[in-house]
């Protein structure tokens, strides 16, 4: 029975869930490309802006990953799916005052979205081996980051319509109602079991002594530095987005600029499919050709300037990525303790948003030496080539970390 109905009502929830994450960071960067076109503020200060709301969402990440990785190793993580969602609720209620108390207001909110997503994000992944068998883990995470990643690019499509379209009220009011359609079928889910002999004092003792495992497992490493990659690499992708298309593609409104994250996630669907066919628990011997031709295609957008080359090209970055990332979730699921999964995770997001920050600030300082929106593609595909190439896995499983 848990199997059966956990496993849906899990696959849901994270769709909308994730769907709501990014509708209303495009809602939020939405009303600087408007602000940018009728001369409101300058190309510089919207790019900056851009990065800085979006980097938002990555700093709970590194200041709470060791208390998600606690809740959800103590907790069921079925309600830690309920918890993080009614966080996000409470952020976007926040978010949506902006409309009568200012802008600042809208940061404030979406940091708390990040809280919510922070502790939510454990427990997403690590009720997996607890409702599926180990055979069906690759299959799953695929069709988890295959959801995901489409609310991550298709979501900014239906935020930067709606900003485009609708006043600013109805947009926060359609994204509550995203996270309040999540939150809801939460509520359906099976209890999934719990952890009464873990304990809060030595949650983050446990959560650095556990970093300092994987980190010491050379192959544990390399996973994180593949998991790593990637994020980083897409949340400076992005950032990017608006920037690019508005001065160097020439498009008119934030709807399209949106096309460029569909685009890409009809190719993230396509290589995540794939990947939960082409490959089994542990096999990552391909990892490394991925991440090189993602990095090709990433330096690639940076020198073309014709939209329709661009999305193609767009579309087979998502691929590269879907291949590249889901079979890294499945074998770091499979190769850590099944208590410590929890932390594991934690320890997962903690250094991903750690990186994404550092995407953000990589961003920021390209605007300070005056770098076009163009170059900042040019030099991210150079950093994820030179990463993707030390990536070098064997092709047999191996046992599970201590």
């Amino acid at each position: 029975m848990t199997k059966s109905r956990n496993y849906p009502l899990l696959l849901a929830s994270q769709f909308l869930s994730a769907f709501g994450d990014n509708v209303i960071l495009a809602i939020i960067v939405g009303q600087l490309g408007l602000q940018q076109k009728h001369g409101q503020i300058s190309e510089d200060l919207a790019r900056t802006l851009n990065a800085v709301y979006t980097g938002l969402l990555f700093i709970p990440y590194i200041f709470f990953a060791p208390l998600a990785g606690y809740v959800n190793d103590r907790f069921p993580k079925s309600r830690w799916l309920l918890g993080g969602n009614a966080i996000k609720l409470g952020g976007c209620a926040l978010a949506g005052t902006s409309v009568w108390y200012g802008a600042y207001w809208q940061g404030i909110g979406y940091f708390v979205v990040g809280i919510g997503a922070c502790l939510y994000s454990p427990a997403k992944y690590g009720i997996l081996p607890e409702i599926l068998p180990k055979d069906r883990l690759v299959k799953a995470n695929g069709t988890v980051e295959l959801l995901t990643l489409i609310a991550i690019l298709i979501g900014p499509f239906v935020g930067a319509r709606l900003i485009d379209t609708m006043p600013v009220p109805v947009c926060y009011a359609v994204t509550f109602a995203i996270f309040a359609g999540s939150l809801s079928l939460n509520f359906f889910m099976t209890r999934t079991p719990e952890h009464r002999e873990v304990t809060l004092r030595a949650s983050y003792p446990e959560f650095f002594a556990n970093f300092k495992v994987m980190l010491s497992s050379g192959r544990l490493a390399r996973i994180l530095s593949g998991t790593v990659l990637f994020w980083s690499c897409g949340a400076v992708l992005k950032m990017n987005f608006l920037p690019w298309g508005l001065q160097v593609l020439g498009l008119e409104d934030n709807t399209q600029v949106a096309l460029f994250g569909l685009c890409m996630g009809l190719g993230v669907m396509v290589g995540s499919m794939l990947a939960g066919h082409l490959h089994k628990v542990g096999d990552l011997g391909r990892t490394r050709i991925y991440g090189m031709i993602m990095a090709g295609l990433v330096l690639l957008l940076g020198l073309i300037h014709h939209l329709s080359l661009v999305l193609v090209v767009l579309e087979v970055v998502g691929v590269s990525a879907g291949l590249f990332l889901v079979p890294l979730n499945a074998a770091l699921q499979a190769e850590c303790h099944q208590d410590k999964l929890g932390k594991a995770i934690a320890t997962q997001n903690f250094v991903e948003n750690i990186a994404m920050i550092m995407g953000a600030l990589y961003v920021l300082g390209a605007i300070q030496v005056k770098l076009s929106a163009s170059g900042v593609y040019v030099g991210l595909g150079a950093l994820v080539a030179l990463i993707a190439y030390q990536l070098k896995f064997s092709p047999r499983t191996e046992g599970k970390v201590p």
